[in-house]
């Protein structure tokens, strides 16, 4: 039933309602008094007609409210899952530079040991000084021996002292490095922690508009409608994406996979295919309790075709896996890929949320196949 439907409903209701009570309230009242009690029934209908416009603007007003609130709650939210993995890699390249420092230390000992050893030995050797040995020596092939000897012997001090001087500089580049790494690693420290804070306030605002969206449907009929509404945007999306979704020979579909894939993220499943929804609306998919922030896998490659807000949905990404399959994950915290990105089988590219209007974590899951709805079951292995 369509918005303007029901307002028409509760106003022919409204009006039927009050007809009645003005042809109670009439009987033995004066033509002058009767036209009062008119005007003062039609203007209660005015005044209802009235209080259905500011809701409908309100409820708007607030869906609006409330996508901007998911928006900015998953831009922190990736901007942390980024964070996340710069500081991971900030901690193993540290972890790498301490153990090269460790190797070069020990390399430069070792040197100086060995290069002490040499001047020793040069020392007491006598060879400081060539012109006594040239003097003191009377067999020209002994000298010739013992001067090959000692170049033979200045030669590898030379070397060692290279060696040393290089093993040296390579640990004063590693220094630097470290120092770097390690400012790199506090501000991103720092930055998680602004961003954590930003998580926090965004969830708070989109808490309270949550609550007062929640107060415009005071009905199960409004709250149904909402549902069939949310639900035509759903097919509206699914529509969009079938047709930008191209022929890609790379893309092999799900067919063969019936049984195999993995599900999106661990969970406990809390609402089956098929089952009902509210009324006469049914789940086209499955609903599954996860923790908030989890990562959600890609069932089998793809396409991203869709990557955007949804009402009803929140955040929600569709990929096209070819030959008209195509797979759906909503309530998203934050999405990890964007429209026209390639995506293999098992690689994260959303975080579990609340978004389009939750009050607890979970994953909306879809199977496709040319447009219509199949049971994801069929296709992801039992757990």
């Amino acid at each position: 039933m369509s918005t303007l439907r029901v307002y028409k409903a509760s106003i022919v209701a409204g009006f039927l309602l009050l007809s009645i009570m003005l042809s109670f309230a009439v009987q033995g009242k004066s033509l002058e008094e009767r036209r009062s009690a008119l005007k003062s029934i039609q203007a209660q209908i005015s005044q209802q007609r009235q209080a259905l416009n500011d809701t409908s603007k309100q409820r708007k007003k607030l869906l609006s409210l409330l996508k901007h609130d998911e928006q900015a709650i998953a831009k922190a939210a990736k901007k942390i899952n980024q964070l996340k993995g710069q500081l991971a890699a900030s901690k193993k390249k540290l972890q790498q530079l301490n153990q090269e420092s460790l190797r070069l230390e020990k390399l430069e000992a070792s040197q100086q040991k060995t290069l002490a050893k040499q001047l020793s030995s040069a020392y007491l050797a006598g060879n400081h000084d060539y012109t006594k040995m040239l003097l003191n020596q009377q067999n020209p092939s002994t000298i010739e021996r013992m001067l090959t000897y000692y170049q033979y012997l200045n030669k590898a001090r030379m070397k060692a002292l290279t060696q040393l001087k290089e093993t040296q500089s390579d640990i004063k580049a590693v220094t630097q490095s470290t120092i770097e790494t390690q400012n790199k690693l506090n501000a991103a420290v720092l930055e998680q922690q602004k961003q954590a804070k930003k998580l926090s306030d965004e969830k708070a605002q989109r808490q309270k508009t949550q609550v007062q969206l929640q107060r415009t449907l005071t009905s199960k009929n409004e709250a149904l409608e909402q549902l069939q509404i949310e639900e035509a945007s759903l097919k509206r999306i699914v529509k969009q994406a079938l047709e930008s979704a191209k022929d890609n020979p790379q893309l092999v579909g799900l067919s063969s996979y019936r049984g195999k894939l993995a599900w999106p993220t661990r969970g406990r499943i809390r609402n089956s295919f098929g089952s009902s929804r509210s009324g006469r609306v049914k789940w086209k998919g499955i609903s599954m309790s996860a923790p908030e922030g989890q990562n959600v896998y890609a069932i089998a490659d793809g396409k991203v075709i869709y990557a955007d807000w949804l009402k009803g949905f929140g955040m929600v990404i569709v990929i096209d896996h070819g030959r008209g399959y195509m797979s759906l994950y909503g309530h998203a915290q934050a999405l990890l890929r964007s429209s026209g990105d390639i995506v293999r089988k098992r690689e994260p590219i959303a975080l579990v949320g609340l978004s389009g209007g939750l009050s607890h974590p979970s994953l909306y899951f879809e199977i496709r196949h040319k447009g219509q709805a199949v049971d994801p079951a069929k296709y992801c292995r039992r757990k």
